[in-house]
């Protein structure tokens, strides 16, 4: 499995148009979480946040909303920003546009934000170019990220993980945790110890959506 756990800055630069950070001084980290709502791995998650005050971005998968709507709606009543997943993972470069887009646009129906991230990171110009008529009219926002967790990588412990997070995350990174059944055991090891470190720190955690 082949990844950059932290994004080249030459990748950026082919394509400026995706968000990858939020440039700042400011000690200011955004966690975001892939592939849920999940009803452990997404409740393990806003507990630990809830913890240490901070706010996050969930990419959520429209399928998942509707199988754990409640769950869904504690993102939202705990004051997170939500993103548009795809309704069911679909990897844009193995798939026909029009399938791509008719999959952002049921997924549109259940998740209602400008934020999208494809799945795996992976888009065609084209699909991104028409997003907007996907999601509903709204000026859609790729948010891609700065730094990798892995924490999906069977082949790497959680330390690792932790230590891509921790050695690799500065100010405005925009950071990929998943909240999904594959990565719930790193998630239960990284991510109390990635929010008390980078706590002591003085960093703050924010969603994306207050920034953008």
């Amino acid at each position: 499995m082949k990844y950059f756990v932290k994004t080249p800055w030459w990748v950026k630069k082919i394509y400026p148009f995706y968000t990858w950070s939020i440039p700042t001084k400011e000690k200011v980290l955004y966690l975001t979480f892939d592939d849920g709502p999940h009803p452990e791995a997404t409740t393990f998650v806003l507990s630990e946040l809830k913890k240490f005050e901070a706010l996050a971005t969930f990419f959520c998968v429209g399928k998942n909303v509707l199988a754990w709507p409640d769950i869904y709606k504690r993102i939202l009543d705990d004051g997170h920003a939500v993103g548009n997943h795809t309704q069911n993972h679909l990897n844009g470069w193995k798939i026909q546009n029009s399938e791509y887009l008719k999959d952002v646009a049921e997924a549109a129906s259940h998740i209602d934000s400008n934020l999208f991230r494809p799945p795996y990171g992976r888009i065609t110009l084209f699909q991104a170019k028409n997003l907007r008529a996907a999601m509903n009219g709204k000026k859609p926002e790729v948010i891609m990220w700065d730094v990798l967790s892995a924490d999906f990588d069977s082949a790497i412990t959680a330390a690792q993980s932790l230590q891509f997070v921790i050695f690799r995350s500065s100010p405005g990174s925009i950071v990929v945790f998943h909240d999904s059944e594959k990565a719930f055991q790193k998630l239960q090891y990284v991510l109390p110890k990635t929010l008390h470190h980078f706590s002591e720190q003085g960093f703050r955690f924010l969603s994306l959506k207050r920034n953008m």
